[in-house]
C-alpha cells in the first residue's frame, strides 16, 4: 500500500503509527512516499486535484455535503466520464464492480497477526533525549531510563522476541529493558498504542 507521510498513515515521528502497525498486521507492505514529493503518488494526487476542481469544497456548507459531492464525483469519474478510448473506466474494467474479497470483522480476526506488526516495529530505531528526571516518552508513555542518563540521548528499539523496549546509549550499550504492553493485538487493533 502506497502512503503519504501524514496522519493517520504516518507521522513526523520515528516510530510507526498504530494504523501502520495494523495494516502490517494484516499482511500489507507499506511504501511511503518521500516527504513533499507528490509525484510519487501521481494518480491519487491528480484525483485530489480533480475533487477540488469538480466539488468546490469551499462552497460546501458541511462535511456531509462535501462527502456527498465527492461520492457523486467519484461515481461520475468511474461510470460516466470518457477515459479510455472514449469509454468509462467501469465499461473498460467491469470486473471492478465486484470486490475480490469483502472485508468482514471475522476475516480481520483470522488474518491479523501480531508478530508481523512486532517484526515491523523492531526494524525502527528512535532517539529521544532524557529529561531532568531521566525519562523519555515512547508512544506518549513515560519510560524511565535512570537518573544517571538525565539529558543524554537514548536510542530506543523494540525487541519483538522479548516484547520489550530496549533503551541504549548511542554505542548500543543497554541501559534498561522496559515492558511494552501497548504493543498488543488489543491496543493496535483499537488504534490506541499511546497508553497501556
Amino acid at each position: 500500500m502506497r502512503l503519504d507521510n501524514g496522519l493517520p498513515w504516518a507521522t513526523w515521528n520515528d516510530l510507526p503509527t498504530a494504523f501502520a502497525l495494523w495494516l502490517v498486521g494484516l499482511g500489507m507492505e507499506l511504501l511511503f512516499n518521500p516527504p513533499r514529493q507528490p509525484q510519487y503518488n501521481g494518480v491519487v494526487e491528480k484525483s485530489q486535484d480533480t475533487g477540488q476542481r469538480w466539488c468546490e469544497p469551499h462552497r460546501c456548507r458541511t462535511a456531509d455535503v462535501l462527502q456527498a459531492c465527492l461520492d457523486a464525483m467519484d461515481r461520475r469519474q468511474r461510470e460516466e466520464y470518457p477515459s479510455l478510448q472514449g469509454r468509462s473506466r467501469m465499461a473498460v474494467f467491469p470486473a471492478l464492480r465486484q470486490p475480490l474479497q469483502a472485508y468482514t470483522p471475522a476475516w480481520e480476526e483470522g488474518a491479523w497477526d501480531l508478530r508481523r506488526a512486532q517484526d515491523y516495529l523492531a526494524g525502527f530505531v528512535a532517539t529521544r533525549q532524557a529529561n531532568k528526571q531521566g525519562q523519555i516518552s515512547v508512544y506518549n508513555r513515560r519510560l524511565s531510563v535512570g537518573a544517571a542518563q538525565r539529558g543524554q540521548v537514548v536510542v530506543v528499539q523494540y525487541d519483538a522476541d522479548q516484547q520489550l523496549w530496549l533503551l541504549c546509549d548511542r554505542e548500543g550499550r543497554l541501559w534498561r529493558e522496559v515492558a511494552a504492553p501497548e504493543i498488543s493485538r488489543a491496543h493496535i487493533c483499537a488504534m490506541d498504542i499511546s497508553a497501556p
